[in-house]
């Protein structure tokens, strides 16, 4: 093979990398998002959004509605499809509370370590699953990590689903969260059409995080309040 046609062969591969890769930017990048039509806030200058990605969890998802209930909101809860094999009434009871649900993943994997053919099962695998415990799922579809791809972004088009992260995280993952640090992180400063990202279950986090969470979302609601804003699902 000459030297053209070895410089021709890296530039494809160098081409496909990109394509599958640069997406991944969408977490950082105010332009890429733009450039991918990807959201993190609403149309919605007097409304927040709160979602919670990794559940169902038979103690986490649970001790979260109960506040979300005792609030009188409504929330959105991207969900992972073999969570929801291992919990499925727990599904069945985000949604009989009035939540949307929408697909997080079958398996919580970062995406950039997953081929296309893998990412398009995964999808199909999650919409099924979820699907057949709590019924239709989407308009809306959020990547593990946040970490989306050239594949992830057009299976989850081809669905109708529209790509959301987030504006604002309680980074209620970490071992060292306190409810104070994620009532902090999540709603300080709090502005309308934020949508914030927490999580129901510690599935993929630190032990026991989401009672963490669950600790904190009394003073989130609070902060909202005293904002003048309302809160909305997705």
């Amino acid at each position: 093979m000459g030297d053209r046609h070895v410089r021709t062969a890296a530039l494809g591969v160098t081409t496909v990398a990109a394509v599958h890769a640069v997406p991944a930017l969408a977490a950082k990048s105010d332009l890429v998002r733009r450039a991918l039509r990807v959201r993190d806030r609403l149309d919605d200058s007097r409304s927040v959004a709160l979602t919670f990605d990794d559940g169902p969890h038979p103690q986490g998802t649970p001790a979260l509605l109960e506040r979300l209930r005792e609030s009188g909101v409504t929330a959105t809860f991207f969900l992972v499809g073999e969570q929801v094999r291992r919990h499925p009434t727990v599904a069945a009871d985000v949604v009989a509370a009035g939540h949307a649900v929408a697909v997080h993943a079958d398996r919580h994997r970062n995406l950039l370590r997953v081929s296309p053919s893998q990412l398009h099962e995964d999808l199909r695998r999650a919409e099924a699953t979820i699907g057949a415990v709590c019924g239709p799922v989407g308009p809306v579809y959020r990547p593990p990590y946040g970490v989306l791809t050239g594949a992830a972004r057009w299976a989850a088009l081809a669905r109708g689903w529209e790509v959301v992260l987030w504006s604002r995280a309680g980074r209620d993952w970490r071992a060292t969260a306190t409810p104070a640090s994620v009532a902090a992180d999540a709603a300080a400063g709090l502005r309308g059409g934020e949508i914030v990202l927490l999580h129901d279950s510690d599935a993929y986090a630190a032990p026991g995080s989401w009672s963490t969470t669950a600790a904190a979302l009394p003073e989130i609601l609070d902060r909202v309040a005293a904002a003048g804003l309302r809160v909305r699902s997705l």
